[in-house]
């Protein structure tokens, strides 16, 4: 019975030793972590963002082939709804969402149905022509202005001259950045498709 509990009494816990190694190993790991989820964050901050952004380019779409009006009332009569997207590097950390009262095809003062605020320090970086699958930035485009016309899917491109961008691209890109520098793309064809990258 004593040679029993003599040897209980030895493997009866952890040294001092064991519990300093499993401590650090466990600190190690949780230094890990902890380095790695901000960026982490990061990247699913600047991922919900894209979605947000080509979300509200989709509903303009969608109001558009529905047929939806607004609240406002219209200052061009007989008068199709038309909705869309305005986008201004000026103010990089915002964009709006309206109704095109008087059918002019782009955006203007008044006619702002939602401004939606940019947050977590994120922006819009560049609005680019693109040609092919690679896009090579070019001159910038802004202001922007993607209006959806009633019966037709497809997008209409407005730049801050006024004239719409036909025939010489492929899609629009959107670019969005995190100030640590993570990166998402919405691309915008001219048949109105929208995709994230």
């Amino acid at each position: 019975m004593k040679k029993l509990n003599k040897k209980n009494r030895t493997n009866a816990g952890m040294s001092y030793v064991e519990l300093i190694v499993v401590l650090s190993i466990f600190s190690a790991m949780s230094s890990i972590v902890m380095f790695n989820y901000g960026g982490f964050q990061a990247k699913v901050d600047i991922k919900n963002l894209a979605s947000d952004i080509a979300l509200q380019i989709v509903q303009a779409q969608k109001s558009s082939l529905s047929g939806l009006l607004p609240t406002q009332a219209p200052t061009v009569s007989p008068w199709k709804p038309s909705y869309g997207t305005y986008f201004d590097l000026s103010n990089n950390k915002s964009f709006i969402y309206f109704a095109d009262f008087n059918n002019l095809n782009g955006y203007e003062a008044g006619e702002a149905l939602n401004t939606i605020d940019i947050q977590k320090n994120n922006y819009i970086f560049g609005i680019d022509r693109c040609t092919g699958v690679a896009c090579v930035p070019s001159v910038p485009i802004s202001p922007l202005s993607i209006i959806f016309k009633r019966t037709d899917s497809g997008a209409i491109f407005k730049d801050s001259s006024g004239t719409t961008l036909t025939n010489n691209f492929d899609y629009i890109q959107i670019t969005i950045k995190s100030p640590q520098s993570m990166t998402a793309v919405i691309k915008l064809y001219p048949s109105g498709r929208v995709q994230i990258n």
